[in-house]
């Protein structure tokens, strides 16, 4: 039986604190295993002048973790699910999915408690262009503005009068105990969340069953359904994280599962929005389905159109 494993992370207090989070959960159902933290530096990490949908390609913040990985230097990782490509490499699998923090986004503000409240012409800032697109669809006023950096850092520009408003994801305030900076959660009728937004997922060598039996207790099978249904769409769509691609799958009781997903342009003027409803025991073929249905709707050509511009 194993007793050591090593988990490679990125160094940042949001990526240590899931990590560390989930070495404890590892050591509460197996006091026997020791786990180690191998710090790792990504392309990501090190590009912070430039916008992330500049910077091009996907998996950012995780290829060189899963080198680590492949190399035998780590025997598993914590990833912000939303980070992370649907395609995945030969001899690995993110399978694992812990209970789902707050999917939302959160507006963060010293002067103004939610979005409307903005004066004509204020500052926002943010990295993503998912959240560039809703913005404008709704606030076509405002100044927005790329946002880079740690969440440390990001709040710092706020707190120094960079801008009147940040946006970030709330399940990551929530993970570093920063809740009360969170002016109000945007609803997701006006901002739809980034594929896997608040889900953490847990990566693994396919061969290394012994550590898939030790994080088996980690699984959460509701939020499971949800993501895998979320990431076929955007598998569909062959999107990667510097795109404008929301998407968010509900559980019902019942165990129906509804999805919605949108493809927008950067500039918010075309959005494609739908949604489908489905048994949960077919998410994927949902997720693939409501990408069809966007990518004719629309969704084709403003993908296109983003693609030719990286």
């Amino acid at each position: 039986m194993k007793d050591k494993l090593v988990l490679a992370t990125r160094k940042s207090k949001l990526a240590l604190a899931q990590s560390n989070w989930v070495k404890s959960c590892i050591q509460e159902v197996r006091p026997g295993v020791s786990v180690s933290l191998l710090e790792v530096t990504t392309k990501g990490d090190k590009i912070l002048d430039v916008p992330l949908a500049k910077v091009g390609g996907k998996g950012l913040f995780v290829k060189e973790i899963e080198e680590a990985m492949l190399q035998g230097r780590a025997d598993l990782a914590v990833h912000s699910l939303k980070d992370v490509p649907t395609e995945i490499p030969e001899g690995l699998e993110v399978s694992v999915f812990p209970r789902r923090e707050d999917y939302r986004d959160a507006f963060i503000s010293n002067k103004y408690e939610k979005i409307e409240d903005l004066p004509e012409g204020a500052t926002i800032g943010t990295s993503s262009l998912r959240r560039m697109a809703q913005l404008r669809k709704v606030r076509p006023d405002l100044r927005i503005e790329s946002l880079r950096g740690n969440l440390d850092t990001r709040l710092k520009k706020l707190d120094d009068g960079q801008f009147d408003a940040i946006i970030l994801a709330a399940a990551g305030l929530n993970r570093l105990g920063l809740s009360a900076r969170i002016s109000s959660l945007i609803p997701v009728d006006v901002m739809l969340p980034a594929i896997g937004q608040g889900c953490l997922g847990i990566e693994f060598r396919t061969e290394d069953r012994e550590t898939a039996d030790i994080l088996s207790s980690l699984h959460h099978d509701k939020t499971a359904l949800c993501v895998n249904s979320e990431r076929a769409f955007l598998e569909r769509l062959q999107g990667g994280c510097q795109v404008p691609i929301g998407a968010l799958a509900n559980l019902s009781d019942d165990e129906t599962l509804t999805l919605t997903g949108l493809v927008a342009d950067e500039q918010g003027k075309r959005i494609i929005r739908q949604s489908l409803t489905g048994p949960a025991s077919q998410g994927r073929e949902l997720g693939m389905k409501l990408g069809d249905v966007i990518l004719d709707a629309g969704g084709r050509e403003i993908l296109e159109e983003v693609y030719s511009e990286e």
